[in-house]
């Protein structure tokens, strides 16, 4: 199998880090999602990454979707079985998804816009929600011990992406969360070099 992926996305980076901790045999392809190669846009309409390849042809999208491919093929080992349990970890990785929607949301405003056409307050708009998104988080720190889930590896992409694009500007007053990366790392060996590349 193969993945479509960008060093940058945390999307991508959620994707890789469970794979290798599942020892999930997938070759990486890096792909520049601007200009929209045939190899992505034949695999995924949105042309949006991550996309896995599938050895028999099909392709799947997008990352929750791999998440969920990849648990059943490693025989369920990254949700927990406990009905009650996986509905807690899958809304821990929908939050940490819609944080990085947001802080997305914030880097394209930024970036496509000339500058006299920013909207800052779409940008204050995407900024509360990740506030609160962390400030949440920060409180209700998901337990860590040696059997990690899709939620963990959500956070992590989540605060690796916050420390790419806005370092200095999250961890404030939320010492709990900026101190979970140390614990998630000494779990997950692989956390330094598969988080988005500072």
């Amino acid at each position: 199998m193969e993945l479509l992926y960008s060093p940058a996305s945390p999307y991508s980076a959620k994707v890789r880090m469970a794979a290798r901790y599942l020892d999930i045999g997938i070759t990486d392809v890096r792909v520049d999602t601007s200009a929209e190669p045939a190899t992505l846009m034949d695999n995924n309409p949105l042309g949006k990454i991550p996309v896995l390849l599938l050895d028999d042809g099909g392709s799947i999208y997008d990352s929750v979707a791999i998440m969920h491919y990849l648990d059943r093929q490693s025989g369920n080992k990254l949700y927990p079985k406990k009905h009650q349990k996986r509905t807690e970890v899958e809304v821990l990785e929908a939050l940490c998804d819609g944080v990085m929607d947001s802080l997305l949301a914030i880097v394209y405003e930024r970036r496509f816009r000339p500058e006299d056409k920013i909207h800052q307050p779409w940008i204050d708009k995407q900024w509360a929600k990740v506030v609160r998104g962390l400030d949440y988080l920060n409180a209700n720190l998901p337990k860590t011990g040696k059997k990690l889930h899709g939620g963990h590896f959500a956070l992590a992409a989540m605060i690796g992406y916050l420390e790419l694009r806005f370092a200095g500007e999250w961890a404030g007053g939320r010492k709990t969360l900026a101190d979970w990366p140390e614990k998630f790392g000494k779990r997950f060996k692989d956390y330094a070099e598969m988080k988005a590349p500072a």
